[in-house]
């Protein structure tokens, strides 16, 4: 191994999510497969055919942000600064005190500050220009949450933002190991989102692949027979990556590696087509890793909740791990909470990372009976020797992500 690499480690999970806010709560529930999807209650949200959703009930935004900040950011933003505290104190980071140009700060996002932006539109149409405060300009707009987070914390390191589907939110990690290979010792990186407010869900009525059932019970099954489509969620998370010697040198609890990344991108007509292009992408990460299929250990699936797009990604799986693919273990704990768009692969990589610290797959909730050829994990935590973690993401317009995880040394 080249001895002057800049390796980059995992060492802090900030998480705000609907099944439990921190990592303690949200790995417990994850670990043992709670469902907290329930019928959408949002204030404006009812009575659109988007029934059921994953809501973010226990956040208390004035508690988690100050309110200088909280009044000038949206919902989605107020998720990924408390996410970066809870991230920052996970990896026993001080808040003070750090070297500003060595810490840097990448966020994902797809649909950016939609409730605040309705808000402001609203005072506009009713009631003129002079009702609109100043910051509608910046306040809805997909790079906020990296900008309040930066400016929040006096983080003037490399920082950026990727503007995209949901796919994005494994895209983030590459870009963040990028910032650390290139010479910054900190990043915080994820995603959050808040996709249900009124204007907001009336976008999302276009999606194809959005369950409109009734019933929170069915309305989320993926790789089943019944699969319907997906259920939005708000929420995501943040985590801090670090140069793996600056972290061990400040004795930083190193939790995983990062060790692999791929990409495509390629609209699909059907979801048939979205099987090379998501094989293409784990081919790559297998590649950059320096990994064979046979060291996976675990897949994070995308699970959209589609019967044509789950065989897609069975058959992908199959395409790039070969033999292998019907043997390793398969979770999507996002069926107990909802797909946050891309704040939903963060949300997977804190859940791979925890499930190779306690050599345990998480199950995916609800799901019973399988019509696909994988070895999904269902109804009951699984353990297992977990050194590599597969995540996998796809996006509604067409990109495809694999991010490769491993086990730091001295784990379970």
């Amino acid at each position: 191994m080249n001895g002057t690499a800049r390796h980059t480690v995992i060492t802090g999970l900030g998480v705000v999510a609907p099944n439990g806010i921190g990592t303690d709560a949200f790995w417990k529930a994850t670990r043992e497969g709670v469902v907290v999807l329930d019928r959408l209650s949002r204030e404006g949200c009812t009575g659109y055919p988007l029934r059921v959703a994953g809501q973010v009930r226990e956040f208390d935004a004035g508690a988690a942000v100050e309110e200088r900040f909280l009044v000038q950011t949206d919902r989605f933003s107020h998720f990924a600064m408390g996410a970066a505290d809870l991230a920052m104190q996970h990896a026993q980071l001080p808040h003070q005190g750090l070297p500003p140009y060595s810490v840097g700060v990448v966020t994902a996002a797809g649909s950016g500050g939609g409730e605040f932006g309705q808000r402001e539109l609203q005072r506009l149409w009713g009631k003129g220009p002079k009702y609109v405060g100043p910051y509608q300009s910046i306040a809805w707009f997909y790079a906020a949450s990296t900008g309040q987070i930066s400016i929040r914390g006096g983080f003037k390191g490399p920082c950026g933002v990727v503007a995209s589907d949901e796919a994005g939110g494994l895209d983030a990690f590459a870009h963040a190991c990028r910032s650390v290979r290139n010479g910054a010792d900190t990043v915080l990186v994820g995603a959050t989102e808040a996709p249900l407010a009124p204007y907001s869900v009336v976008c999302q009525l276009g999606y194809r692949e959005l369950s409109r059932c009734a019933d929170p019970e069915r309305a989320y099954l993926p790789f089943t027979a019944g699969a319907c489509g997906f259920v939005p969620a708000e929420g995501g998370a943040m985590l801090v990556v670090e140069e793996e010697r600056a972290a061990v040198a400040r004795g930083a609890p190193v939790r995983a590696r990062v060790i692999g990344h791929g990409a495509t991108f390629g609209r699909p007509s059907g979801w048939a087509e979205s099987r090379q292009g998501l094989a293409r992408a784990i081919g790559v990460a297998l590649e950059r890793a320096e990994c064979t299929p046979e060291e996976i250990d675990v897949v994070f699936a995308d699970a959209l909740g589609t019967v044509e797009a789950d065989r897609a990604e069975a058959l992908a799986l199959a395409d790039a791990l070969g033999p292998r693919a019907a043997r390793v273990p398969v979770t999507a704990p996002k069926a107990g909470y909802g797909r946050a768009y891309c704040g939903g692969p963060p949300l997977d990589v804190a859940a791979a990372v925890l499930a190779l610290e306690h050599g345990t797959v998480p199950p995916t909730p609800q799901v019973t009976e399988v019509c696909h050829d994988l070895d999904l994990v269902v109804c009951r935590p699984r353990s297992a020797e977990l050194r590599t973690a597969l995540v996998l993401s796809r996006g509604l317009m067409g990109s495809n992500a694999a991010l490769l995880l491993r086990r730091a040394e001295g784990e379970k």
